[in-house]
């Protein structure tokens, strides 16, 4: 039942041009094929090791209606999907639904997983039972960075984040990488990291602690009715020219205080990039015993501002920053603030 590989992450929008205009004008992706349902049309773009499909139409007003602009499935390959199916059903996650003949399994929130065959290059096939029609001289994206799908950072509901890694355990053959707790005075997040046997799928659980004051977290699960995903983060070569190409193409991104980078200077290790150049980029650095790690966090470019998007180097670290998950939590939380 061992899941392998995502295949490709779907987003449902209102607003598919602007969608498809953001992933391929400022994030480099290529359109590649489009497929016209009768209650839905989709765009498929690709860019290195990811798939993303783009929806919009008459189809998924429902999901919109609750949700809004957000992923609604994240396709993965598996060693026997029939296996996968029953597993699902008894970890009593609810029913499996065959779609364009294809199994459907629930996963959190109204997202969704599409369940196929193992493959040997997954992110370069079509997702199965649609009409795809290749785009003829599709629109290549500007230089593009994206290397691979890193991880997919989950929202969920406090006091219930060991009852999704259980159900990823128990269903898709997932295990426990990495946990961890972040308390900043008058509210906390908790976060468990679940992967594949493959080590090629991870997610990245977080939860608000229900014990503490609202934050940023239960404004996501507000504003996006319930769980959902938060961000896609996407593995890049080289995360300095990455954040700069993309946000001179139109992408916006979290800033870090000037303190972030003070602090830095004492725990920072050699790599490829000075603190300077960190700092005029804003991006984060953190190290574990594998080696480093940069990050930076996009703002969300949907109307009710929940799902964003993560640019990530690793050098040699196979961790998710534990220290800057707190410089995260408190950039998203002054941007929400701003925000009114």
């Amino acid at each position: 039942m061992a899941v392998q590989d995502i295949s490709y992450v779907e987003l449902f929008t209102q607003d598919k041009i602007s969608a498809v205009d953001y992933f391929v004008t400022a994030m480099g992706f290529t359109r590649v094929a489009d497929a016209v349902e009768v209650d839905r049309s989709s765009v498929l773009l690709r860019q290195g090791g990811v798939q993303l499909v783009v929806t919009s139409g008459r189809g998924i007003w429902k999901f919109l209606d609750i949700y809004g602009d957000g992923i609604a499935d994240i396709g993965v390959t598996c060693d026997d999907v029939a296996a996968t199916g029953a597993a699902v059903v008894a970890a009593g996650a609810g029913p499996v639904v065959t779609v364009r003949g294809n199994t459907v399994v629930p996963g959190f929130g109204g997202v969704t997983h599409t369940l196929h065959p193992a493959a040997d290059a997954p992110s370069a096939v079509p997702p199965s039972g649609r009409n795809w029609v290749p785009t003829p001289d599709g629109p290549a994206g500007a230089e593009g960075h994206i290397e691979l799908l890193d991880h997919v950072a989950v929202c969920v509901e406090g006091g219930r984040l060991g009852e999704y890694a259980d159900y990823y355990r128990d269903a898709f053959g997932f295990s426990r990488y990495s946990s961890e707790y972040v308390d900043t005075g008058g509210q906390a997040m908790d976060s468990i990291v679940v992967r594949s046997a493959s080590e090629r799928v991870t997610f990245t659980l977080v939860a608000p602690d229900p014990g503490k004051d609202g934050g940023q977290l239960d404004a996501f699960l507000e504003r996006n009715g319930g769980p959902g995903v938060q961000h896609l983060a996407f593995l890049v070569r080289d995360i300095i020219t990455a954040v700069r190409d993309c946000r001179e193409r139109g992408v916006e991104f979290l800033t870090t205080p000037a303190s972030y980078y003070d602090a830095l200077a004492d725990r920072l290790q050699e790599g490829p990039f000075t603190l300077a150049d960190l700092r005029q980029a804003h991006v984060l650095a953190d190290h574990d015993e594998w080696g480093q790690l940069l990050q930076l966090f996009s703002r969300s470019p949907y109307e009710r501002n929940t799902l964003f998007y993560e640019l990530i180097q690793r050098l040699g670290s196979r961790g998710f920053g534990s220290s800057n998950i707190r410089a995260l939590y408190e950039a998203v939380q002054r941007d929400r603030l701003s925000a009114g």
